[in-house]
């Protein structure tokens, strides 16, 4: 019997400061000749429609470029952003940061049917943490979204929210935060 397909929008959030690693646009770092935009929108192949959150880059799909104003607002106003610049308001809206090179279509699909009778999924590393990998349904985003975006902390949007958390496999909820975690991972 053949898989069904769950329809769903996404957000590649791709507008961070790369601070840590000297203010590398981390979009544009390479893994396996690959750039990290790339295998963000690889692993969202399935979705009906991308937006990044982040300066434009060329890409192999079409995606919608947008960024958060005022700029570098973090990753909440990044998601609000990206959300607020699809054309069409999905079932389901996944979000993923672009620096998480090892989360693929299979991660994506976990996400999406583990968010079945709730209001999403995350991604939890080894140690429980809630990753910037993730499937929201935009009505509850909507319903939480705050009065100011900028500068707003993850944890407190998504805290009111019913959320299940699905363990990482492999390296799925590394990221990359520094010159040595992307050598790690060649």
């Amino acid at each position: 019997m053949a898989e069904s397909r769950i329809s769903f929008s996404a957000v590649v959030l791709a507008g961070g400061t790369g601070l840590r690693m000297g203010g590398a646009d981390k979009a544009a770092l390479e893994l396996h000749g690959r750039s990290l935009l790339d295998l963000a929108l690889d692993a969202l192949t399935e979705a009906d429609e991308v937006a990044v959150t982040g300066p434009p880059a060329p890409t192999r799909r079409p995606v919608t470029f947008t960024l958060e104003d005022p700029p570098s607002g973090g990753p909440v106003a990044g998601l609000l952003a990206g959300r607020d610049a699809l054309v069409r308001t999905p079932d389901l809206l996944a979000v993923l940061a672009v620096d998480m090179p090892r989360v693929d279509r299979a991660t994506i699909r976990r996400l999406l049917a583990a968010a079945a009778g709730h209001d999403g999924a995350f991604l939890v590393d080894g140690d429980g943490r809630r990753q910037l990998c993730g499937v929201l349904r935009p009505e509850r985003l909507e319903e939480v979204r705050p009065a100011q975006a900028h500068g707003a902390a993850v944890h407190r949007l998504l805290a009111g929210l019913d959320l299940v958390d699905v363990p990482g496999r492999d390296q799925e909820s590394v990221d990359i935060d520094s010159w040595k975690d992307l050598h790690d991972l060649t």
